[in-house]
């Protein structure tokens, strides 16, 4: 039974190799087609917390000096994720940040990250937008807490790629069970990839 761990970070900044960190992360694992586990912590980097990051997610400087440190919180969470397929929503951005934070407590990881956005992409095509807030309320997936907080945002995209992997065996029957099906999904060509008719619900 394949074992997915979803992933999402919130940071300070847009790049690790220039001043950004993470300031919370949070996984929620997705196994047998139904969610399993979460995990969700703060942590404290030793920057500052810029007010645009503030007001975006509502974590504030006084929430980040109370946290423990990224070398205690990496640790778990990768303890918790274990051989875990990671699965994010743009992940570029998450897997970034997960490799550099992992770098620095002395855990290198290069990982391959399954990207929601890509197979959205593929799959609906006509949707105004791949973004998170989108497909959510495309999908009817409830909201659960605030956008722009690690584990809400996890916990959305793992209810989201449920949906995706749903209706990618409505398209591709057996062929989902292969292994590496969905990195090789996300990768073919839009013309290529069989997708949901649109407002298919």
């Amino acid at each position: 039974m394949h074992r997915y761990a979803v992933i999402d970070f919130e940071t300070n900044g847009l790049m690790p190799g220039q001043g950004g960190r993470a300031l919370e992360v949070a996984a929620v694992i997705v196994e047998g087609g139904e969610i399993v586990a979460s995990w969700q912590s703060l942590m404290n980097p030793g920057g500052r917390v810029p007010r645009f990051i503030t007001d975006l997610t509502g974590i504030t400087p006084a929430m980040v000096r109370a946290a423990p440190s990224p070398d205690e919180v990496m640790t778990q969470i990768h303890e918790f994720v274990g051989d875990a397929t990671l699965v994010a929503h743009n992940a570029s951005f998450d897997r970034r940040f997960w490799e550099h934070e992992l770098d620095l407590c002395g855990r290198f990881c290069s990982s391959e990250f399954l990207c929601t956005v890509l197979i959205g992409r593929r799959l609906y095509p006509w949707a105004p937008n791949h973004k998170l807030a989108t497909l959510v309320e495309l999908h009817n997936i409830p909201v659960d807490g605030r956008h722009h907080r690690a584990l809400a945002d996890a916990s959305m995209t793992a209810r989201l790629f449920q949906r995706m992997q749903q209706d990618l065996t409505t398209l591709y029957a057996e062929q989902t069970a292969q292994e590496g099906f969905l990195q090789r999904y996300q990768r073919i060509s839009r013309a290529q990839a069989k997708s949901i008719p649109p407002f298919y619900s």
